[in-house]
């Protein structure tokens, strides 16, 4: 027998299940949360320290609760996001067991059954709201090397954690980008390994992109209309927010690699495909301008041409005459970092509602199982789904779905 009951159970308690709980306050459901270790615990110890959050201030904000800020155009760190996110907590008030970390949860007659060291709690409904990024990956590819210093993107935290020595980071999405420019300004040499990307300004006619992505409703696109890319855009809120430029990371330094494909005995095979990797990233960028012009345009705004986006440095030597091959100790390589992304966790959940991806299948947020949710994903319903100013949207909708089933 269960310990407890509770009509609505949320499990996390970061933004999302924050955002949960408001809701259902809103519609006076009784309900839960339960959250692992800490509000707001990921932002608390999976970010680096010099990590600035991609998202200009004006743009920051949680249902009823503004984010405070001097400079509506600059960018936070992770310390300010942290205490936005404490502060809601505080405005929110929701019932909420910190330190609970759900092992298992299934199905019963009345619904559903939470199983936590220690203890359960019997609920009708339940809403999952732990996150997209949950599951480090990173792969096996060098493991037989014992002697390099290796950490994922979510384990790092500066430029001092790594022995002397170069430095080689996988990975050139958002945070491949952001630690790699933190690497060179702080005097490592970065070998950066460049896949597909997708790459977009940081500002463009005046305005930042997310202002661009709102004007023109495509952060509203829903999850229907999405195209067959999965990549997050390569975008920045350092040093005041500015365009990822792979050209301008190699003309400070940087040496541009492809894939890395094999290793063994220390020497790397690369991929001949960073040419293309680029070519594609910055077709994207091109296509996005194109589109912003077009908008621009038709609406006869005044937004005044920006030429200087259009500048295209000169292809380094690297891009150029690409390495096939990258010896660890010839380029006196002593660390690298994983910037490889992450994966869902789910498999805790005893219940068949995981595709065999291990992603949960749902239609907006509500699963097949009656009375399952999820909140916070990417991509949830419409593309901001997983923006702190969008969460509240699908919070909101499952809020009432769940009143409905009352």
């Amino acid at each position: 027998m269960p310990d407890e009951a509770i009509d609505t159970l949320v499990i996390g308690g970061g933004q999302a299940g924050l955002t949960m709980s408001h809701r259902l306050k809103q519609r006076g459901i009784a309900h839960l949360v339960l959250e692992r270790r800490r509000i707001a615990e990921r932002w608390r110890s999976e970010r680096w320290d010099g990590l600035m959050f991609q998202f200009p201030n004006w743009s920051v904000r949680l249902p009823e609760f503004a984010f405070p800020h001097r400079d509506p155009d600059g960018f936070s760190d992770t310390a300010a996001i942290i205490a936005f996110i404490e502060d809601y907590a505080a405005f929110v008030a929701p019932p909420i067991r910190c330190g609970v970390e759900v092992t298992r949860l299934r199905r019963d007659a009345g619904g559903f059954v939470a199983e936590f060291a220690g203890g359960s709690i019997a609920a009708r409904n339940v809403v999952i709201a732990t996150g997209p990024y949950q599951r480090p990956l990173r792969p096996a590819l060098l493991d037989d090397h014992p002697g390099l210093f290796q950490v994922h993107a979510s384990s790092y935290r500066n430029a001092a954690q790594l022995p002397d020595g170069a430095v080689l980071v996988i990975g050139a999405g958002a945070s491949g980008a952001q630690i790699t420019e933190e690497l060179m300004r702080a005097g490592r040499h970065v070998f950066l390994s460049v896949g597909r990307h997708n790459r977009l300004p940081r500002r463009y006619r005046g305005r930042d992109l997310f202002w661009w992505l709102a004007e023109m409703g495509i952060d509203q696109t829903p999850v229907e209309q999405r195209g067959p890319s999965r990549l997050l855009p390569v975008i920045s809120g350092a040093h005041g927010g500015h365009t990822i430029d792979f050209r301008r990371f190699a003309a400070e330094g940087v040496t541009l690699l492809g894939r890395v494909t094999a290793a063994r005995d220390g020497v790397l095979a690369i991929a001949p495909d960073l040419a293309t990797n680029i070519a594609n990233g910055d077709a994207y960028y091109a296509t996005f301008l194109g589109i912003v012009d077009d908008f621009v345009a038709a609406r006869g705004l005044d937004q005044p041409d920006d030429p200087l986006a259009r500048v295209r440095l000169p292809d380094p030597p690297c891009l150029t005459s690409p390495l096939d091959t990258i010896g660890l100790r010839a380029e006196q390589i002593s660390s690298v970092i994983w910037a490889t992304g992450y994966g869902l966790d789910l498999n805790w959940i005893d219940i068949p509602v995981l595709d065999a991806d291990g992603a949960p299948r749902h239609r907006h947020g509500v699963a097949d199982v009656p009375g399952l949710y999820f909140l916070g994903l990417q991509w949830l319903s419409k593309m901001k789904s997983s923006f702190l100013s969008g969460v509240g949207d699908d919070a909101a909708a499952l809020a009432d779905h769940i009143a409905d089933r009352s």
